[in-house]
């Protein structure tokens, strides 16, 4: 067993997976009722030592409902017709879904509209009021 690299300092030991091999449905014709090629990824979020608390956080929060409510992530792969190659696709969604996550979001700076831009608004805004104020019926006494 080795580890699995995400990033330069992120790595994952294939340890903290749990792979389970299960009945798959789509093509294969006969095969499908005999061999177990669908695979159950089952990694513990929550719980693992190799992810900084950041990572975590966003990982949980991308991962949405394939989380359970003890931070499992499952992932399920059941695209292709043999075990291993099923296996190697839940593998590199789990990778491709912690680079995701290790990713920091951009802070967003506050900024203020520029004075041309409230003007520009303002404009806009008495041209609408004029166009409005000639569509309607003016009544005289």
């Amino acid at each position: 067993m080795g580890q699995i690299h995400i990033t330069a300092h992120i790595a994952i030991d294939e340890r903290e997976l749990d792979e389970q091999f299960v009945l798959a449905s789509g093509p294969g014709g006969q095969n499908v009722n005999k061999v177990a090629s669908a695979v159950q990824l089952r990694f513990d979020v929550a719980r693992s030592p190799s992810l900084p608390g950041g990572v975590r956080q966003r990982l949980m929060a991308l991962a949405g409902r394939r989380l359970t409510k003890d931070g499992v992530l499952v992932l399920t792969a059941r695209r292709h017709r043999e075990q291993e190659r099923n296996r190697a696709d839940a593998r590199a969604r789990l990778v491709d879904l912690i680079r995701e996550a290790a990713i920091p979001p951009k802070v967003r700076r506050a900024t203020k509209p520029t004075r041309a831009s409230k003007e520009r608004r303002i404009e806009g805004k008495k041209v609408r009021a004029r166009l409005k104020q000639t569509r309607s019926k003016k009544f005289e006494d």
